[in-house]
């Protein structure tokens, strides 16, 4: 029988959105038999706004020092805060903004210790962080850094799309000077590894798009297809990443081109998350790959703008937890099949390039 997932979820803002959704998603009995939930934050946060949200005022929960103490059938409290955090939703305040990072520091602490076995995310402001010396421009940077990994890998995740990032959260003219031939190397075999390990495709098939208008135009509209993203895409397929691209950024969603490949590697943030949101905004999830602990978050952020009125839509927040535990579940799986080959196999997808003619990489 396999065990009863610890599932540690931070509080996010504690003036945004953060807590709706968490209720919300938690408020289902038949969700908790899946996983314990260990939400990190405040007690009052959390009965400010159950009380707003009238069809969640029966949800059980339990207050906790720590998850190793967690009740598994119940929705766990780790306070983080002191107890007379002011709550304003809608506002961006200091004492906010240090919730967000004391609860974020609590669940990294906790699993490193082994206490749950993957952190959810709720939503922070990046400039309310920044304004208490948060020295990180989100979740991704600071969990890279803390727990030591080399890289990682902004995955925005899907049912049906899986969009990465070579470059997170920087200015747009800081792009193309950002944009080197090891970084997008970095970024594939990152994303080959996470398709393997994390979503169980053995044989994943990535597509590249290009920077510039039209993938550069043979260099007419830039040369940083033919000087960096060109190679670094031979590169991979000889360590034989399936890699293809680079392609025309604009045409490359409208024509479903995204349905032909496992994962879609784009250059900048807005290049590949304008998409995405697009056609997954309702259930996508921000998953960090590369790390050793599993990272996933909601695709949206604080919405102020709603906070506190029951607007929010708790779906993303659920996609994020269901992701969780997929994940886990796939590495378990992964290290069944690669220690012991013999004993399961995983099913190849089916091709789906179809007749597409892939751009020449020779040009």
């Amino acid at each position: 029988m396999k065990k009863k997932l610890v599932i540690g979820i931070t509080q996010g803002d504690s003036n945004g959105i953060g807590y709706e959704v968490i209720i919300k998603a938690l408020s289902n009995a038949n969700v908790l038999e899946l996983f314990t939930p260990v939400v990190y934050g405040s007690s009052k946060a959390f009965g400010y706004y159950r009380k707003h949200i009238p069809e969640t005022e029966n949800i059980n929960t339990n207050l906790v020092l720590s998850a190793k103490n967690a009740h598994p059938n119940r929705v766990n409290i780790v306070n983080c805060t002191s107890d007379d955090l002011p709550i304003e939703p809608g506002r961006l305040t200091h004492e906010s903004a240090k919730a967000a990072i004391a609860s974020l520091e609590m669940a990294v602490k906790e699993a490193k210790a082994g206490y749950i076995d993957a952190i959810v995310t709720a939503p922070f402001s990046k400039k309310g962080v920044t304004l208490e010396h948060f020295k990180y421009a989100g979740h991704t940077g600071y969990l890279i850094e803390t727990f030591g990994a080399k890289d990682g890998l902004m995955f925005m995740c899907s049912d049906n799309l899986r969009v990465g990032v070579v470059t997170m959260h920087i200015p747009l003219k800081e792009v193309s000077s950002s944009i080197n031939k090891e970084i997008i190397m970095s970024k594939l075999r990152l994303m080959n590894q996470s398709l393997r390990r994390d979503f169980c495709i053995e044989k994943p098939k990535i597509a590249v798009l290009g920077l510039n208008p039209h993938a550069g135009d043979k260099g007419l509209l830039g040369s940083e297809e033919t000087d960096i993203i060109i190679p670094a895409i031979k590169e991979a397929n000889a360590e034989g990443i399936d890699t293809f691209g680079p392609f025309p950024p604009d045409g490359f969603f409208a024509a479903t081109l995204q349905a032909k490949y496992d994962a879609v590697l784009t250059m900048y943030h807005d290049q590949g998350l304008i998409p995405f949101k697009t056609l997954s905004f309702d259930t996508g999830v921000n998953y960090t790959a590369g790390l050793p602990v599993i990272r996933t978050s909601p695709d949206h952020g604080t919405a102020f703008d709603i906070a506190g009125q029951n607007k929010a839509n708790p779906r993303s927040m659920l996609s994020a937890i269901f992701l969780a535990i997929d994940i886990y579940r796939s590495r378990e799986r992964y290290q069944e099949i690669h220690s012991n080959p013999l004993k399961a196999q995983i099913p190849q997808p089916e091709d789906r390039r179809g007749d597409y003619q892939e751009p020449d990489l020779t040009q």
